[in-house]
């Protein structure tokens, strides 16, 4: 019987045959496929930002000043040879707007990143999308420890201090500042308050804790809150509040003839935008004194802040210049940073790859620590007060590690080459 091995040479036939042909129809290798994003002269990433909104007030130029920053760049050539485009879609801080917008940004617009997405409750609802499209999600603008689940959220890395680790430093400076003082904590009804409360129970104990109130973005009206603190005898108030409802705490509780210490989150203590609030006059009696925590460069000895004030100056029509200016140029430059380490063509792998190498320091009080293992932001805050209308850092800055706080040494990040990175 001869069949089977004619049959055998047939299939052998066959696949040569097919072989063959597959040579024939690729030819030449395939290009490989574009990164979203990224062309040879612009890389192009955007966020959402409360442009609009109850958070508006001072959120608003954190974007228009990591814009001005990216022009600064793209005016020194930009980054390896590519400028940077950066668009910016306003939420009005509705998490439903949010998922909208960073839908158009990824599907639409087809950028290669998202940066600094402001908010908890906002980021919170796309923090899934992101990762299940594989687009990196740098440097994100809120506390949340959400940010920090590398298993679960391996493109998501957090920017600003989580909210545990401001409310202890708050907490361990009250307790040194002020021994014996009754205190009590006003919140965002949120992880943002969650998380300091957290953080500040972590130092003191829930029960030296004498009160506990809570407030919700859809009014705006502190009255009773800010009356239960009074009728408890609060003396150190510590605050997990944005800035409109910072001043309205102060200002409520000037009304009420009511004048205690206030100690605050970095989200809602910049001192020219509640100036903006309260009035000129009413700031500086009213807030002489306050106490908050930052980990950013501020001050007038600061290279980094006569750079930014400088690039305020020509790129963003000398806009008031606040902390949420430093905040916005200084992610612009943690980004650029990053772009620069990611290598010539830029891929969203070895953007994410650059951010974990731990060669990404931004410009803080302390460099950063990214790694495979931590997608956390700041560890290590400055206590910043107000005195004469001036808010600064007063020389004493924490470390905080699960609830531990340590004081240690400020070691900022120097200014080199402008504040343009290079790979």
């Amino acid at each position: 019987m001869r069949t089977p091995a004619k049959t055998s040479r047939t299939a052998a036939a066959l696949a040569v045959a097919a072989a063959l042909g597959l040579t024939a129809c690729t030819g030449q290798e395939e290009e490989p496929e574009a990164t979203p994003g990224v062309t040879d002269t612009t890389v192009t990433i955007g966020t959402h930002q409360p442009l609009s909104g109850p958070a508006a007030a001072g959120y608003s130029a954190v974007s228009a000043a990591t814009s001005a920053y990216f022009a600064y760049v793209n005016d020194q050539g930009g980054v390896n040879g590519r400028t940077i485009e950066y668009l910016v879609k306003d939420d009005a801080y509705e998490p439903q707007r949010t998922n909208e917008v960073v839908t158009e940004l990824v599907e639409r617009d087809d950028v290669l990143a998202v940066v600094n997405g402001l908010g908890t409750p906002t980021h919170s609802v796309v923090l899934d999308y992101l990762a299940e499209e594989g687009v990196p999600d740098l440097f994100i603008a809120s506390g949340s420890r959400m940010w920090n689940q590398p298993a679960l959220y391996p493109n998501a890395f957090g920017y600003n201090a989580e909210y545990t680790t401001e409310g202890a430093a708050l907490a361990r400076y009250a307790v040194e500042q002020e021994p014996g003082a009754t205190v009590c904590v006003l919140g965002q009804n949120d992880d943002y308050g969650e998380g300091l409360l957290e953080g500040v129970e972590a130092v003191m104990g829930s029960n030296e804790i004498t009160e506990i109130q809570t407030y919700t973005t859809a009014s705006q009206d502190l009255t009773d809150q800010i009356g239960t603190l009074k009728g408890a005898g609060c003396e150190v108030n510590i605050l997990a509040t944005i800035n409109g409802y910072t001043a309205l705490a102060v200002g409520t509780a000037a009304q009420m003839d009511w004048f205690p210490q206030w100690y605050v989150s970095s989200s809602g203590a910049d001192y020219p935008t509640l100036v903006g609030h309260l009035g000129e006059e009413a700031a500086a009696q009213l807030l002489e004194g306050m106490v908050c925590v930052n980990f950013l460069p501020f001050g007038s000895g600061s290279e980094w802040t006569a750079l930014f004030r400088q690039i305020n100056e020509e790129y963003n029509g000398g806009a008031p210049f606040t902390a949420n200016t430093v905040l916005g140029m200084s992610v612009g430059y943690l980004f650029a940073e990053a772009l620069a380490k990611a290598g010539d063509d830029p891929t969203r792998e070895s953007l994410i790859a650059a951010v974990e190498s731990g060669a990404v320091l931004g410009n803080g009080i302390v460099p950063l620590a990214f790694s495979a293992a931590n997608h956390g932001g700041y560890g290590t805050v400055g206590i910043m007060t107000v005195e004469d209308g001036v808010q600064d850092y007063n020389g004493t800055t924490y470390q905080v590690e699960v609830g531990q706080v340590s004081e240690v040494e400020a070691d900022p990040v120097p200014l080199v080459n402008g504040g343009i990175p290079t790979g």
